[in-house]
């Protein structure tokens, strides 16, 4: 890929701009280097609202936070992986990934979603999930299959995940730690069509 086209298909590129129901404007767009510091506020508050995600408390160290970022924009770059984040008022305020397995696995592709207290159940999510998964339909063309892991628990994102079409493939009893206490691993995947 050729440095000319890197900065129009990514680098901070606008997917989408908008408002809520409620009037919340945001935007959604591609990661970039400058984004370092707001996505460190951001998982940092995320974990420690110890909500539906791996992290339950644990504080990100700047350096694993450049890390994550270097790694999601080198997979970008190559074509691995696709990552957009919610901006609203200047602020982060969410991200969503899809990333290509390795090997036997590369036709499948792994999601992941996360989205700030305040702006959740406003329709946000659901657009990042759609416009997420379109990226990957249009820069990781091979991939067919997108998985992904649902706390039990999270009642409300197993049905956006299901109305947008994934569908239950397995479970593993206790197999995620919720706020210290084990609750079910909702295996789910998607057929991109």
């Amino acid at each position: 890929m050729s440095k000319e086209t890197l900065p129009l298909l990514r680098k901070g590129k606008i997917v989408f701009k908008g408002k809520t129901a409620g009037g919340i404007p945001y935007l959604i767009r591609y990661p970039k280097r400058t984004d370092l510091q707001e996505l460190w506020r951001y998982i940092n508050e995320l974990s420690k609202e110890k909500t539906y995600i791996s992290l339950q408390g644990e504080e990100m160290s700047l350096k694993e936070e450049r890390e994550f970022l270097n790694k999601t924009l080198k997979r970008i770059k190559e074509k691995e992986g696709v990552a957009l984040v919610v901006e609203s008022n200047g602020k982060i305020i969410g991200i969503s990934d899809v990333n290509r397995r390795e090997r036997a696995e590369r036709h499948t592709g792994v999601f992941g979603i996360t989205l700030a207290k305040e702006f959740r159940g406003k329709g946000i999510g659901r657009k990042l999930m759609e416009l997420v998964m379109e990226e990957a339909r249009q820069n990781l063309r091979s991939i067919k299959i997108i998985r992904l892991v649902c706390f039990a628990d999270n009642k409300t994102a197993c049905k956006l995940y299901q109305s947008l079409g994934f569908k239950e493939y397995g479970k593993l009893p206790g197999g995620i730690l919720y706020r210290g206490e084990p609750t079910d691993e909702i295996l789910m995947y998607c057929e991109l069509r």
